[in-house]
């Protein structure tokens, strides 16, 4: 019964605020920006169709078996992108070091989400700088709006005078996921997160 005094009242209603609260924190914990590991089955990852840097067609199918350390950017970008790629490679350079087996059971994967400017052979000169093994991925707008979706990535397209000769940047989340043999979401780190960190977990999380 709904409680007819004001305290009641108040008292109900604070509850209900509360309960809200915590319905909201624990939606937010699942993509924290600190990087760790989120709760419950987080609804991350599905199926695409892209095009690697070599021209070749990729699905999820053919990492399938493998694990994936995905981070989404684009090769033009000034700063983050080249920053958390970097840090996604000496990642897993660390792990190397620590446990070899589990490194080669990892494929990086970069997916662009400026496929206007990122194309084949964009990214074919862009991806080597990083890690010998980064898979760099492109697609039409429409094949990015989708792979996006799946991974629920947010980006949109920031015009901006004196930026270049089109004169835009991308702002895009900025999360390196790791994904598992079946395609399933693992957890996630923050782009900036410290590379020991990521070499600790990716050797705790990968089964090889």
């Amino acid at each position: 019964m709904f409680p007819k005094s004001l305290p009641g009242r108040i008292g109900l209603a604070l509850t209900l605020v509360l309960l809200a609260v915590a319905a909201g924190l624990f939606a937010w914990s699942r993509f924290d920006e600190s990087g760790r590991e989120a709760v419950g089955a987080a609804a991350i990852g599905g199926p695409f169709e892209l095009t690697d840097q070599n021209g070749r067609t990729r699905t999820e199918e053919d990492f399938r078996g493998r694990y994936m350390l995905v981070y989404f950017g684009y090769t033009y970008c000034p700063d983050i992108c080249p920053s958390s790629l970097a840090t996604l490679s000496r990642g897993l350079e660390a792990l190397a070091e620590r446990a070899p087996e589990k490194a080669e059971a990892i494929v990086p994967v970069f997916i662009t989400v400026d496929p206007e400017r990122d194309d084949v052979e964009t990214m074919a000169s862009y991806v080597p700088h990083f890690h010998d093994r980064l898979v760099g991925l492109t697609g039409t707008p429409e094949q990015i709006a989708e792979v996006t979706k799946e991974y629920r990535i947010y980006y949109r397209k920031v015009e901006e005078e004196g930026v270049g000769s089109d004169g835009y940047l991308m702002d895009h989340s900025s999360f390196i996921y790791l994904m598992g043999p079946e395609g399933t979401y693992i957890t996630h780190f923050a782009h900036d997160a410290p590379v020991d960190e990521i070499a600790e977990r990716l050797e705790e999380k990968v089964q090889s």
